[in-house]
């Protein structure tokens, strides 16, 4: 498989079930999941809130996903979304695809006319992508240095993010 091979397009009703084993496949073995991503992108999708979902395709099977929705930040800021869940299946992690996804993503949501984006990760992974830890800026619960933002003007809002309900999915 070559990096250039993978086309990077807006999901179908018929990738439906591949995102889901995909992303159930890519999340299985990590400590940090408790195994409802998968339950918080078909959340989004119901609610009418993915905004932007892209497909990883190579020979017409899906290999990876990102979803991005919007976010409430609590200066009343428009135009800001949230990243995620991202997943690639687990024997095609680390070859590029999660990378391609989050920049042609970013590239799209921008072209959309969004204002800037923001997700929790993993600290070490995301600044590679222009994602910063914002000191005016959080998410209640989330530990400062796993909530990143990335603006595509340059300015940044100050308060409180919260995600759609539809990341609530699942947790008790």
């Amino acid at each position: 498989m070559k990096l250039s091979d993978i086309i990077i397009r807006e999901e179908t009703p018929d990738d439906i079930p591949a995102i889901t084993e995909v992303t159930i496949a890519a999340f299985k073995s990590m400590a940090i999941s408790n195994q409802t991503e998968n339950l918080i992108v078909n959340a989004l999708r119901s609610s009418k809130a993915l905004t932007l979902s892209l497909v990883a395709a190579l020979e017409g099977g899906v290999m990876g996903h990102i979803a991005f929705s919007p976010v409430n930040i609590s200066d009343g800021t428009k135009d800001w979304y949230g990243l995620g869940p991202v997943s690639v299946l687990p024997k095609h992690q680390r070859k590029g695809i999660g990378t391609t996804l989050i920049q042609e993503g970013l590239k799209r949501l921008q072209g959309l006319g969004g204002k800037g984006c923001c997700l929790v990760g993993h600290p070490v992974y995301y600044p590679r992508f222009g994602f910063r830890n914002i000191k005016n800026l959080q998410i209640e619960g989330v530990p400062p240095d796993m909530f990143f933002a990335i603006s595509f003007d340059g300015s940044y809002p100050s308060g409180t993010v919260t995600f759609h309900e539809a990341f609530l999915t699942g947790i008790e």
